[in-house]
């Protein structure tokens, strides 16, 4: 194992290598006319970006100090997206390049060569007079052309990215109609709250946005489902205080994500408990007119504290509607089988970073929003926040507000 884990580490370096290097060739070396101050600049970029990028990614799964990961957790996680649009845009660029050479080409060529100006024989100094800088090569200003719009995009699409994570989830609405839900509770909403990742990037500021945003939604129940942070509580107590405010009729409840086994999942579901919230670990309660169960992250199995479905599940009165708390889509199967009518999951984020929708589409059973499986109906949230890198492109984060509605009403 630590065999594989080692190669498969060697082989990311290797391939995280050779994009930078080509990014360099394109970006500092293609774009510089020859040694100076510039091409160093340049290349201590792509010398800095990647370390600090390897570094936040290092620090955060180590349990560095705090300090330290929130110092490389900024310029280290916005590099890795800022990098990843970068490449996409240089290899938009290598589809443009050749347009682009023709078109300055037949410029060129259709333009007179300049006639070269005689010296003035009543001032032979005037022959000697020094010559003006050359002007760039069409291959230079062709580089530096592309080279400056990769770039701008990038960066454009980075910051429109952060800035829409930063200023918060917007609240999304959806019915959820549930064939064996009593009269008396149709309208009941829950507000889904997932994926938050408080740590050394997000901290207790955006807490406070969430939890504003979503007592705003006036909840019946908040279901918070899990990765709610990325470190101990230890450091991220703080940050994690202002869901204490948390307001709704019938309470709040929390099940684990994977990221709360990275973090330590057992004095975090001791924490949140302290600080109002309800942890279902493989539990039910019922709420008067339907159920409501909650288990545990299928990571938790590598922990010994993995999902129990018939703990949570088995017993129940299988004619009263049943919803379920489970951080992961795949964990739907499960819910069909044992007679779930509702599953409210979040860690996809959508994909979060456009095209990895791609990569979260195939991995998951849904990638976000409502969709049946077998008699179960399957409610993914994009989540609240971001984890790595504080942007989302194609992907904008959400609060969603779940209403039940009884088919008898």
């Amino acid at each position: 194992m630590i065999v594989l884990f080692v190669l498969i580490a060697v082989a990311v370096l290797a391939v995280l290598a050779g994009f930078h290097r080509y990014a360099w060739r394109r970006l500092v070396r293609d774009t510089t006319a020859g040694p100076g101050w510039p091409r160093r600049l340049g290349t201590a970029v792509f010398v800095a970006g990647p370390v600090l990028m390897i570094g936040a990614l290092v620090a955060e799964r180590a349990g560095a100090p705090f300090l330290l990961q929130r110092m490389l957790g900024w310029p280290g996680f916005l590099w890795m997206a800022f990098a990843l649009y970068l490449l996409l845009a240089l290899l938009v660029g290598e589809v443009v390049r050749p347009l682009l050479r023709r078109l300055l080409d037949r410029r060129a060529a259709s333009q007179p060569a300049p006639l070269p100006e005689p010296g003035n024989p009543e001032n032979p100094e005037s022959a000697a007079a020094p010559t003006p800088p050359a002007a760039p090569t069409r291959r230079l200003v062709l580089a530096r052309t592309v080279g400056a719009a990769a770039t701008v995009a990038a960066a454009g699409i980075v910051a429109g990215g952060t800035y829409g994570v930063l200023r918060g989830p917007a609240v999304k609405r959806v019915t959820v109609p549930l064939a064996k839900l009593p009269r008396s509770a149709h309208g009941f909403r829950i507000t889904v709250v997932s994926d938050v990742h408080l740590g050394p990037v997000l901290g207790r500021g955006f807490a406070e946005r969430v939890v504003d945003l979503v007592n705003s939604t006036q909840p019946d129940l908040i279901a918070v489902v899990g990765d709610l942070v990325d470190g101990s509580v230890e450091d991220l107590a703080p940050a994690v205080a202002p869901l204490a405010r948390l307001r709704a009729r019938h309470g709040t409840y929390f099940v684990t994500g994977n990221h709360e086994y990275f973090s330590g999942a057992d004095p975090w579901v001791e924490h949140v408990r302290e600080i109002g919230l309800r942890p279902l670990e493989n539990a039910r309660v019922e709420m008067g007119a339907f159920d409501l169960a909650g288990v545990n992250d299928i990571t938790g199995a590598s922990y010994g504290e993995g999902p129990d479905y018939a703990k949570a599940l088995g017993d129940r009165d299988t004619s009263r509607a049943a919803v379920l708390l489970a951080h992961q889509p795949v964990m739907i199967h499960e819910a069909v089988r044992h007679g779930v009518d509702l599953q409210l999951s979040g860690h996809t984020h959508g994909g979060q970073l456009w095209p990895g929708n791609f990569v979260a589409d195939a991995a998951n059973p849904t990638l976000a929003g409502l969709e049946r499986h077998g008699d179960t109906q399957l409610y993914v949230s994009r989540g609240a926040g971001a984890w790595g890198p504080p942007v989302r492109v194609g992907a904008p984060s959400d609060i969603t507000v779940v209403e039940l509605a009884s088919r008898r009403a």
